[in-house]
């Protein structure tokens, strides 16, 4: 009852002060003392304050803080994309095409349809073998903090994981430093089925759109197989851990068998290319290295191999991944939030991390380029000499100077030399080569001197112990072995190597085990028979197969990278010591030099050189690479990229990944399966110069 007493007494009107009382009047003694008891007991909160000003007020209206304006932002966002939700599950599923077809008129029927009218029907057994990253991956037995996860998928999918329990997810994904295969305690493996690469996550599609068009003409579970594997493993390893190669051997014995002796048409895709091409030498290499197939297990179980996109010679975009963990994509994002990448906020440390990730991976060292200064150029020469980077062109034109559409006369660019794959400064990339001053060494040999000097301390992980926990190689580095790398100044395909076995020893000396690079002078010395020189083409030969045809699909007309240049990256200890110089421009619209990268033409991942020298040249008619004289076909697809939003990733495009939907590919794939052979598709359909710069290479056939 008191509380209640307390909280009524403010309810009754106090009273006023007299007006005079500033004047010095008289007060009454009995209100002297009430106002002293009042004031005393701290009621002076029950005198009402005065009404705020209007500009008080204003001032209140206005403070706006940080905080508002997040929660505004991401209220809008959250309100239009369920919007947007809502409008998408209650629009008709054609009321997309309408629109598409009332901007650009009808479109064409997809390739199932059209041959599916012309008559054709499943014929020949299809084979799918999934590249880089596409398949999907998932955790049979993890540490504790993947509790909850088992038969989730760690990539593909959602990846939501990734946003849920990073540092946990990276656990995951990384491979034992040392042998290349799982860590204690941890199980990731390939998910299986058509469905382990259809879509790489909701909405992407990679396989799919192939899956359904072959579908139409008749094609399902029974005469397709999607060949997964874990593909962060040595090719030979997934033998070793999940027998994969002894599976995909038996499932194409028994495609063929079930569909009434029918060859394959085996379908590769990116690092599946080479993936394939270790299988067919061993198939037919004799246990307990290979596959026990016999010398004619290729001629009998395979009608057609279809390379789309493949990194036959490697890609220079691999060494960028492994020496910094870039690309242009990445250098791009960098210089214009370097701070998001190379932060330490909320202990991201974004790179490393990656870095650390990836150079587990030993089948990432597959596509490191292969052949030397041979194939890809040294300091003053490359096969792509004079490639011009002119948007919707690209031919070449050897003249310094041309006549454009005014008659006007055009300048263009200087040469660019493509053989530096990896230059410190823009400078040192254009200079002659007589005018470079590198410092004599042999970075084999200094990598133990400097390795020293990280044992007694002079290292970057000692400077501070939080790189631990984000540790790469560079750590052990030394600052004076990053300086020499450095003071190179410029390095060719031909010491790449020896720079990545500098830089990442225990990277390269596990990937030294499955890989190599060269160019072969005798196939049939003995030691070619060994599995690591079987994923490459300039070092091993096709299978004894002459009725078996390859073909090499690509997409051409994209901006693709071909080299670099670089700095010493300007943070110090932790950091991963070297960067793209995203600031290094041609300084023309015409440049061949974009954001410290040299671009050529490519699907925008893999460079023509790559994709089509074997099929163009290597391969051609009999050669010591292909003894049979199995017939190679280069089939080239001009990218077309969509003309709106609403044709999603187009079916014309020549990129790496969306080709897989682009129609051209997808006939031609089909017709191959229905029965028909290369020369019924017409042979060679080339746009770019890849015959022109196979002829400039001087290799032995």
């Amino acid at each position: 009852m008191s509380l209640l007493r307390r909280r009524k007494q403010p309810q009754q009107p106090p009273e006023q002060p007299n007006e005079d009382s500033s004047n010095g009047s008289d007060h009454d003694e009995k209100g002297k003392k009430k106002a002293g008891s009042s004031s005393s007991s701290g009621a002076a909160a029950e005198v009402p304050e005065p009404a705020p000003s209007k500009e008080a007020t204003k001032r209140t209206r206005a403070k706006w803080s940080c905080v508002d304006s997040c929660c505004w932002l991401v209220g809008c966002v959250c309100s239009a994309w369920w919007l947007l939700l809502f409008l998408y599950n209650a629009m008709p599923a054609s009321f997309p095409q309408y629109v598409t077809e009332a901007i650009t008129g009808p479109l064409p029927d997809p390739p199932g349809v059209k041959l599916q009218k012309e008559g054709l029907r499943v014929k020949h057994p299809v084979v799918f073998v999934p590249g880089i990253v596409t398949g999907g991956l998932e955790l049979w037995e993890g540490h504790q903090c993947a509790e909850g996860l088992f038969r989730k998928r760690l990539w593909g999918g959602t990846f939501g994981d990734v946003y849920k329990r990073p540092l946990c997810w990276v656990e995951h994904m990384s491979l034992d430093n040392e042998t290349g295969l799982d860590k204690p305690g941890i199980r990731v493996r390939p998910v299986t089925g058509l469905v382990a690469a259809d879509y790489f996550v909701p909405g992407y599609f990679v396989w799919a759109v192939l899956i359904a068009n072959l579908a139409r003409i008749g094609y399902e579970e029974k005469t397709m197989y999607m060949a997964a594997y874990d593909w962060r493993l040595s090719f030979q390893n997934t033998e070793v851990r999940d027998q994969t190669l002894s599976r995909i051997k038996s499932n194409i014995e028994l495609l063929v068998a079930t569909n009434g002796g029918n060859r394959v048409v085996v379908i590769p895709h990116s690092m599946g290319v080479l993936y394939f091409l270790h299988f067919m030498k061993w198939v037919e290499a004799p246990p307990p290295m290979g596959g026990g197939g016999g010398p004619n297990w290729c001629a009998k179980h395979i009608k057609s191999v279809m390379n789309i996109g493949g990194p036959f010679l490697g890609v220079p975009k691999a060494v960028a991944g492994l020496f910094s963990s870039e690309a242009k994509d990445v250098a791009v994002a960098r210089a214009i939030a370097p701070e998001v990448l190379d932060s330490d906020f909320l202990g991201l440390q974004t790179l490393r991390h990656l870095m650390r990730m990836t150079r587990t991976w030993d089948s990432t060292m597959s596509m490191i380029p292969k052949g030397g200064d041979t194939i890809w150029g040294d300091l003053d020469w490359s096969p792509e000499d004079g490639f011009e980077c002119k948007a919707n062109n690209q031919k070449t034109n050897d003249s310094k100077v041309s006549k454009d559409a005014n008659g006007k006369n055009e300048v263009h660019p200087e040469p660019v030399k493509y053989g530096r794959i990896v230059s410190f400064g823009k400078d040192v990339a254009e200079a002659p080569s007589s005018e470079i001053e590198q410092i004599e060494f042999r970075l084999v040999q200094l990598f133990h001197i400097y390795l020293q000097d990280a044992v007694k301390g002079n290292n970057i992980a000692h400077s501070n112990t939080s790189c631990r926990d984000i540790w790469t190689e560079y750590h052990e580095l030394g600052w004076g072995g990053i300086k020499a790398v450095a003071d190179y100044k410029v390095y060719t395909a031909g010491s790449i190597i020896d720079l990545l076995r500098f830089v990442a020893p225990r990277m390269m000396q596990r990937g030294s085990v499955h890989f190599s690079y060269g160019i072969a002078d005798n196939l049939d010395d003995p030691k070619y028979g060994h599995y690591k020189y079987w994923s490459n083409p300039l070092e091993t030969k096709l299978p004894n197969a002459p009725e078996m045809e390859i073909f090499s699909m690509y997409g051409v007309g994209i901006p693709t990278e071909r080299a670099y240049v670089y700095k010493l990256a300007q943070q110090a200890e932790c950091y991963i010591p070297f960067q793209i110089d995203a600031s290094a421009e041609g300084g023309d619209e015409n440049s061949c030099l974009k954001g410290g990268v040299y671009l050529a033409n490519g699907d925008e991942t893999v460079p023509v050189l790559s994709a089509g020298y074997m099929c163009a040249k290597g391969w051609r008619g009999k050669t010591r690479f292909n003894p049979s004289g199995s017939k190679t076909y280069v089939r080239e697809y001009s990218h077309s990229p969509p003309s709106n939003l609403l044709e999603g990733r187009g079916t014309q495009s020549g990129a790496h990944v969306d080709i897989m939907g682009n129609f051209a590919l997808i006939e031609d794939i089909i017709r191959i399966a229905a029965g028909a052979t290369g020369e019924e598709l017409g042979g060679d359909q080339v746009y770019s110069d890849i015959f022109k710069w196979s002829d400039k290479i001087k290799l032995k056939l």
